[in-house]
């Protein structure tokens, strides 16, 4: 599974009447060309907090993260929302019927089967419910589906990715449906019972609690990464950043390691700074995104990075690295024609920046569009209000959805939601 769904428009005056197919994973996704710079206008907004996690089911996109009140583009009424609604796309109109009742944050969805979605995050209670950090909910009726019973507890879920009758979760929780499982886990996607041939340990965090933060799975879903705290997996050194082979059983850690992120990059601030990752349409190479400060161009601190998914052994180097400067990214959509990446950057080629536009640096502020070969920036450049930054790029067969926690998107009023549709 993964995180990438799709949804078409032309422009903010075009209109879209047919469903939205959900491919299973982020990294399924290829676009022929970038998007365009201008964001369609039906997109509702969301008034207050931060929009973390966003999936399409049919021709709803279910929309999570923390804030309390929504609101149509074409409407000035608020609507109460916490943490989690779902709208139409072809119209805009926020769904009546989908109102799961949520007690915190949520950090990540996922498209299920049968009209269902994944939801995991920091909350415990789902309608009224204790549930644990990890739900599948039906849609559009947004009730529990019963039969998926994962009981995660011991913490929070900061991330999951399907792929087929598979769930991955990281996070900071310690049990799975009563089976030890710390910071990671592979459950059923029907039962939510706990796999035994997936058992792979994190270990060792670098500064503060031990957690795995973001993941990214490959489009044939033999590829697992991770990142977090850790410093070890299953007893070798793995420092922030993992890859696990999944194809075989027992899963197994792969021999693909690397340094470059071994660098202190304000460790007081950040007990890790690996931030977002994605793998390309055809599984061949991945992009990872950081925070950490300007540290310059020696580490990989503020910065995204290609690797090649084919290498095996230690020392791995990346194949190109864009340095923002010192300003933060958090979240990466591959596609082919683009990498995207969103934070609350400044510019882009800036490696001689530190804090400042170096020499050869490109204004791109809050998201900008990377060459997938070269890593240098594309001339797309929409702008938005940068704050904290986007949690969530979302890649779909017709376009780009982006959550954050800003409301200027493309030069354009839209409440922390946008779509950017493609020629």
């Amino acid at each position: 599974m993964r995180r990438r769904v799709t949804v078409t428009a032309m422009a903010a005056t075009l209109a879209f009447t047919g469903a939205i197919s959900p491919p299973h994973a982020t990294a399924d996704i290829k676009h022929s060309a970038v998007v365009t710079a201008n964001p369609i206008d039906r997109t509702p907004h969301v008034l207050d907090g931060t929009v973390r996690a966003i999936a399409v089911v049919g021709g709803k996109v279910i929309v999570g993260g923390n804030f309390t009140k929504v609101r149509e583009a074409s409407s000035k009424t608020e609507i109460a929302r916490k943490n989690l609604f779902a709208f139409d796309f072809a119209t805009g109109k926020i769904d009546t019927k989908f109102k799961p009742s949520v007690n915190s944050t949520v950090y990540a969805l996922q498209t299920g089967d049968n009209n269902t979605v994944y939801a995991a995050g920091g909350f415990w209670i789902v309608n009224g419910v204790q549930t644990g950090s990890l739900v599948k909910l039906n849609v559009p009726s947004g009730s529990t589906v019963t039969a998926f019973k994962p009981n995660v507890g011991g913490g929070l879920v900061y991330d999951i990715k399907r792929h087929g009758s598979r769930v991955y979760l990281g996070g900071m929780f310690t049990k799975v449906r009563g089976v030890a499982r710390n910071t990671l886990a592979r459950v059923d996607a029907t039962s939510g019972a706990v796999d035994t041939a997936f058992d792979i340990k994190p270990s060792d965090p670098r500064a503060g609690d031990l957690k795995v933060y973001k993941m990214a799975l490959n489009p044939a879903g033999t590829r697992l990464l991770i990142n977090g705290t850790f410093t070890r997996v299953n007893g070798q050194r793995r420092v922030q950043i993992a890859m696990i082979n999944t194809s075989t059983s027992p899963a197994g850690l792969s021999s693909w390691a690397t340094e470059r992120y071994a660098a202190t990059c304000n460790i007081n601030a950040f007990h890790t700074y690996m931030r977002g990752m994605d793998f390309s349409p055809d599984g061949s190479y991945f992009v990872v995104v950081t925070t950490g400060g300007p540290y310059g161009n020696v580490t990989l601190c503020d910065t995204a990075a290609r690797w090649e998914t084919d290498r095996s052994g230690g020392g791995q180097q990346p194949t190109w690295v864009n340095w923002t400067g010192g300003d933060t990214l958090l979240s990466t959509a591959v596609t082919g024609a683009a990498v995207y990446v969103g934070g609350h950057q400044r510019w882009h080629d800036n490696p001689l920046g530190s804090d400042f536009a170096g020499p050869g640096a490109v204004s791109r502020p809050g998201i900008a569009a990377l060459n997938p070969t070269t890593g240098k920036a594309l001339s797309w450049n929409p702008t938005r209000t940068r704050g904290h930054g986007v949690e969530a790029l979302v890649a779909t067969s017709q376009g780009l959805f982006v959550g954050s926690d800003t409301d200027q998107l493309g030069k354009e009023y839209h409440g922390r939601i946008g779509f950017f549709p493609l020629p």
